[in-house]
């Protein structure tokens, strides 16, 4: 097996796989990175592309490189982050077994969430789709961590718009008629303001439509991958399309669910892989480490504060009351609604083993009365 893991990206609505080319050029020249690039059919011009085939697009490269025996780390950027999620489901083994360091690792923090409400809220068929997996070949590769750039924790069973109640955020509106995802906002200060103004005006050029499909329906398919493997959470400080502060929410949200998520932060727009090249690339770089289970000079964290230039380290401080509210607030509101996913996903499937068991007992006592009438 390949030492260092393949690189899997997934890009966000409108965009295209090029978008990640200023950082896949030094990952694979100087880190020596494997890199795949994934093109989803949502934003091919398809209105008819569904959720779905992003999934089987996403998919197809990273069975492809764990057949051949590749560890693989998928990075994935906004709706991205949807998509790479649901394509992993199956493809993953225990934490402790990506990184044996994980459980003594102070800068991954999680919940200690019983593993049967973990087992509710990923859904039930993890087990046997990874113990088919690893049978098919006697030495498979596996995916070993998610990157999450600007983007969310997918939630088992739910499309990308089910969180908002099927109302578009105002940068965009359905497009019935076509079949697309029209911005409303100037894309260039929707995506890009921190690029100079003919970086702008050229990948404003290279983005496409983006199928209304794939964001409404498809639930069925979303999946929770996040928690079956280690997550590092790249966010977008400038961010217009979606605010730090719903991101810090989210990071604490997976957080209270059992994800293992290390947090980190960039003075950015919303595509951080164009603005922000170096400390993109150097943030790979050490969660592809930490994946790992290996270590350099020390906090892999440290490394990164010590390179400034925008990268942020979010954590809350007793003696900095700044913190208490840019970092600490986000992430105990993102912990509550967490919690509350959690209990919910507890009680559902608590109810149907009781609708189970119930059925069950039934069944039992209606055959035991034939008996005795026989």
């Amino acid at each position: 097996m390949s030492r260092l893991p393949t690189l899997v990206f997934i890009h966000g609505s409108w965009h295209q796989p090029n978008c990640y080319r200023e950082i896949i050029k030094p990952l694979q020249e100087t880190h020596g990175f494997r890199c795949i690039a994934v093109s989803l059919p949502s934003t091919s011009g398809d209105p008819n592309a569904s959720f779905k085939d992003d999934i089987d697009a996403a998919r197809t490269p990273i069975t492809h490189e764990t057949a051949q025996g590749r560890n693989v780390v998928v990075i994935a950027h906004s709706y991205g982050g949807m998509v790479g999620n649901s394509a992993i489901k199956g493809l993953t083994r225990p934490k402790s077994h990506n990184n044996p360091n994980l459980a003594n690792d102070p800068d991954f923090q999680t919940s200690s969430m019983p593993s049967s409400t973990a087992a509710s809220i990923s859904g039930s068929t993890t087990t046997s789709l990874r113990t088919s997996q690893i049978k098919q070949s006697p030495n498979p590769g596996s995916v070993i961590g998610l990157i999450l750039i600007a983007s969310g924790f997918t939630l088992t069973g739910l499309a990308f718009m089910d969180p908002f109640f099927g109302h578009p955020p105002p940068s965009w509106r359905a497009n019935r008629e076509t079949g697309f995802a029209d911005l409303i906002v100037p894309p260039a200060d929707l995506f890009y303001h921190d690029l100079p103004p003919s970086e702008r005006d050229y990948w404003v050029s290279q983005l496409r439509t983006q199928s209304l499909k794939a964001l409404f329906e498809g639930g069925e398919f979303a999946y929770a991958g996040w928690l079956d493997v280690p997550v590092w959470y790249v966010g977008t400080i400038q961010d217009r399309g979606l605010p730090v502060i719903a991101q810090r929410v989210n990071v604490g949200m997976g957080r209270a669910m059992g994800a293992s998520v290390c947090h980190v932060e960039l003075e950015s727009s919303h595509s951080p892989f164009l603005s922000r090249v170096r400390d993109v690339v150097a943030i790979v770089d050490q969660a592809v480490k930490a994946f790992m289970g290996e270590r350099e000079k020390g906090d892999r964290l440290e490394l990164l504060r010590s390179r400034g230039c925008g990268i942020v380290i979010p954590a809350v401080k007793s003696w900095s009351p700044g913190t208490w509210f840019r970092y600490g607030i986000p992430l105990f509101m993102g912990a509550l609604v967490g919690r509350g996913i959690s209990l919910f996903y507890w009680c559902r499937a608590f109810w149907r083993q009781a609708g189970r068991s119930g059925s069950s007992r039934g069944t039992q006592t209606t055959v035991q009365a034939s008996e005795k009438t026989m």
